[in-house]
């Protein structure tokens, strides 16, 4: 995840792609799910913060007290927010040396039955990830719960796969992934996530089950948008095909 500024470069004589290519398209898929999470991610968070307001006002007396502590959760979360877009992903995770942003570990803990709570899951595994702290990322993301949200569920689970990928649990990573793409079930997010897990199995030798995926990417050129993955797919087709 830590590897961003790289370019796409698929080869059109060769039947494989090179080590650096592999290399470079891996880091890619894997940066670009974060991105989509993060963007989701702080979507969610302003319109919650936009809204809050009103439903603070439309609470009624006895909630009060929890829908104050959702506040409170979101306001320490805006904060640490903050310090992820930074790349400030210690800062993020412990919060700052004067105490007034808390970090996502102590939200995750304090505010563990909010969506506060949540989504600093969600948010920590992130930074461990940008840390290579692998076991401890898998560790966040796995408590992350999405509730079925058809934007910021396909992203945490991308995430979580290329994290199980990173602590060797091939059979984790791969179904991890392919859930990834059938939640997505767009033409922008799903090939990333089932060629991430094509390549995984080719790595295990499994070439068969490898083309499944990179035909139901291909599958996806019938759709009237495209996308640079779905592009490229004729050559990972090629490759196990042989």
């Amino acid at each position: 995840m830590a590897k961003q500024n790289v370019t796409k470069s698929a080869p059109e004589t060769q039947p494989a792609l090179s080590k650096q290519e592999d290399f470079i398209l891996k880091y890619k898929n894997i940066f670009i799910g974060v991105v989509v999470a993060l963007i989701v991610i702080v979507a969610g968070v302003n319109f919650w913060n936009h809204h809050k307001a009103d439903q603070l006002a439309e609470a009624q007396t006895e909630m009060q007290a929890p829908e104050l502590a959702v506040q409170l959760g979101m306001t320490q979360l805006s904060q640490s927010v903050d310090a992820f877009d930074g790349k400030l992903f210690e800062q993020a995770l412990n919060g700052d040396s004067t105490g007034t942003a808390k970090g996502f570990l102590k939200i995750a803990d304090e505010f563990s039955s909010t969506k506060a709570g949540n989504l600093a899951n969600l948010y920590a595994g992130l930074c461990y990830a940008h840390l290579d702290k692998w076991e401890e990322a898998v560790k966040y993301l796995e408590k992350f719960d999405d509730a079925d949200d058809m934007l910021i569920s396909p992203a945490a689970l991308g995430a979580l796969g290329n994290a199980y990928a990173h602590v060797n649990q091939a059979d984790k990573a791969v179904s991890t992934l392919t859930k990834a793409a059938e939640k997505a079930d767009n033409i922008m997010m799903s090939p990333i996530y089932y060629i991430q897990a094509g390549e995984i199995l080719e790595s295990q030798g499994k070439k068969a089950d490898a083309l499944k995926l990179y035909q139901k990417v291909k599958a996806l050129k019938t759709t009237s948008q495209s996308s640079p993955y779905v592009d490229m797919i004729d050559e990972y087709i090629e490759r196990v095909s042989k």
